[in-house]
């Protein structure tokens, strides 16, 4: 079992009466689903259906704890802020007092408040703990610390998306996330900020764009290098770690592509697409993940 300290993960906590049904009024998955003893995954978006904040969001016995990228936080807790409107609800940042902690390769630690993490069981475990606690939380755990690159690589090796550095927030659809495969989108949920949007792109199909793993040899090209399925451009390369990679690609480019014979890009190096296993789109021309 491995355990890092996530610093660059901030946390809002939203208390009162109304925090639950006004979070869940807002957001792309059912917060009624998150109990102390289950996580969830959710964005607010824009209201063209563009994700704006994505976070994990935990329960308390009297408070829903979201967390997210520690940059937006301050923005996150002012957007809230701005849907409050009447409802009984205090919105306050708690990063000066909480810590996020992820634990990996190995069973849920026996003490400690850890979760299983609402995207995907093979990213392993999170907890939210008092900042001042977390060499205790990881010593009672029995797991080895190491340094948050290390759950990066972990977290890429999943073919899991993260914000900011494998998708733009303000210019990027749920699906074009997988947000939709990774437990972030509730599509029997009632009414969200940019739900007919994500509706739209469900009903019809038309999520052209992905998130897909890929893998490479030598040194890998800086985040946002363009990918060049023969002569077009198909997307932008995100986050890699160990000869692994996360891109945002054009599907049917890569299927163009890969019937005409020619090779994806990155600056120096030559990509090959895989198939996460918990994906039901396909990805052209992809080895199994």
């Amino acid at each position: 079992m491995h355990a890092a300290l996530l610093a660059d993960r901030g946390i809002i906590k939203l208390s009162g009466e109304d925090a639950r049904p006004f979070l869940d009024g807002l957001v792309t998955s059912s917060i009624e689903t998150v109990t102390p003893q289950r996580a969830g995954y959710a964005a607010l978006l824009s209201p063209q259906g563009k994700i704006l904040f994505d976070f994990l969001v935990f329960a308390t016995p009297d408070a829903l704890l979201l967390d997210c990228s520690l940059a937006l936080a301050p923005a996150l807790a002012k957007r809230l802020g701005f849907y409050k409107l009447r409802a009984k609800v205090t919105i306050a940042e708690e990063t000066n007092a909480l810590s996020v902690v992820a634990f990996w390769d190995g069973a849920m630690p026996a003490h400690g408040p850890a979760l299983a993490d609402p995207r995907l069981a093979a990213l392993g475990y999170r907890a939210i703990v008092p900042r001042d606690t977390v060499d205790a939380v990881i010593a009672d755990s029995g797991a080895t610390r190491v340094e948050a690159d290390a759950f990066g690589a972990h977290r890429i090796a999943c073919g899991v998306p993260r914000g900011g550095i494998d998708f733009a927030y303000g210019d990027t659809f749920p699906h074009e996330a997988d947000m939709d495969q990774l437990n972030g989108v509730d599509f029997k949920k009632g009414c969200y900020v940019g739900q007919e949007v994500v509706s739209r792109i469900e009903h019809r199909g038309t999520a052209r764009t992905r998130i897909v793993p890929v893998t490479f040899e030598g040194f890998a090209p800086e985040p946002g290098t363009i990918v060049m399925a023969g002569e077009k451009e198909a997307g932008r390369l995100g986050s890699t770690a160990d000869g692994r990679g996360l891109a945002m690609l054009r599907l049917d480019r890569i299927a163009d592509a890969h019937a005409a014979g020619e090779v994806l890009t990155a600056a120096h190096c030559v990509l090959q697409v895989h198939q996460p296993a918990w994906a039901s789109f396909s990805v052209p021309g992809a080895k199994a993940a």
